[in-house]
């Protein structure tokens, strides 16, 4: 399967967070989010593992009880289930994996 990005659809996740799923299956999911500075991906958790690459930007992650500055380079993993925020210091870009597919994501992006 390839997907174009002039195919894929762009929605609003949070204030200031948009988000384009990149590619998706049933066990596997890519999503690129665009953060503003000072946007917020409140405190939240979910089923699926998620590994990430912050593309550009400055962020606060908090994963569990731990807390870390990521930057440009800098990668992350979230085991399911484990509650997690993101705060954007420096406004910039995540790109997000996912298994298995976020169904809540694929209606989120159809809705928009």
């Amino acid at each position: 399967m390839f997907i174009k990005n002039n195919q894929v659809t762009t929605f609003d996740l949070a204030k200031g967070i948009s988000s384009k799923i990149l590619a998706h299956d049933e066990n596997l999911m890519i999503v690129e989010n665009t953060f503003s500075t000072n946007a917020i991906a409140h405190m939240h958790q979910h089923p699926h593992e998620q590994a990430g690459y912050v593309l550009s930007g400055v962020f606060e992650f908090a994963i569990a009880k731990e807390r870390q500055i990521l930057q440009k380079g800098d990668s992350f993993v979230i085991s399911n289930n484990m509650l997690h925020s993101c705060r954007a210091i420096v406004g910039g870009i995540i790109l997000d994996i996912f298994t298995p597919c976020r169904n809540d994501l694929l209606v989120k992006s159809q809705n928009s």
